[in-house]
């Protein structure tokens, strides 16, 4: 596996923040931004198939591996004086960048190849999308009981009918 840094090609003059991958040396491992984490840098690798984001947070490491068909596609923002390219997630601490560049016809090119390998949609600048609601969780209990005896009230304590003392057993004996 041939390993591409994030600053890979050659930088415009002043720029300390090109981001250029090159999509067809794909798999590909860089750091980018990310204020959640730890020192706030997270490490990305970047597969045709998947995306593996590695981050710490409060000193737990984690792994987070998404299918790329899970992304909604290739979308392209503008910052100050230049244009990003993100594959866009439902979720948005998932969003991983591609390229920061402020040519425009370099971003539309890369735009184009970043969209035909991951067989993802180009999804324009103006069209910003909220994160979906949250799903609602099964409830751990239901899996393991009926639904009328999760509703079902407990025995009244105080009702002295229900407890026999005093009693002797009785048991058939063959």
């Amino acid at each position: 596996m041939r390993r591409q840094t994030a600053t890979s090609g050659i930088n415009p003059a002043g720029s300390s923040r090109a981001l250029r991958l090159d999509p067809h040396s794909l798999p590909v491992r860089f750091d980018a931004h990310d204020t959640r984490a730890d020192g706030g840098v997270r490490n990305i690798e970047l597969h045709r198939e998947r995306v593996v984001l590695r981050r710490a947070v409060s000193g737990m490491q984690m792994a987070i591996n998404v299918r790329v068909s899970d992304f909604l596609g290739v979308a392209l923002r503008g910052i100050d004086d230049a244009q990003m390219l993100v594959l866009v997630h439902r979720d948005p601490s998932l969003t991983i960048p591609l390229c920061v560049s402020s040519d425009r016809e370099e971003i539309a090119a890369a735009w184009q190849m970043w969209s035909e390998i991951f067989a993802l949609p180009q999804m324009p600048e103006d069209k910003t999308r909220e994160p979906s609601p949250r799903r609602r969780r099964r409830n751990a209990i239901r899996a393991r009981r009926p639904k009328f005896l999760v509703r079902r009230r407990a025995g009244d304590p105080l009702n002295p009918a229900s407890v026999h003392r005093g009693e002797r057993e009785i048991i058939a004996r063959e």
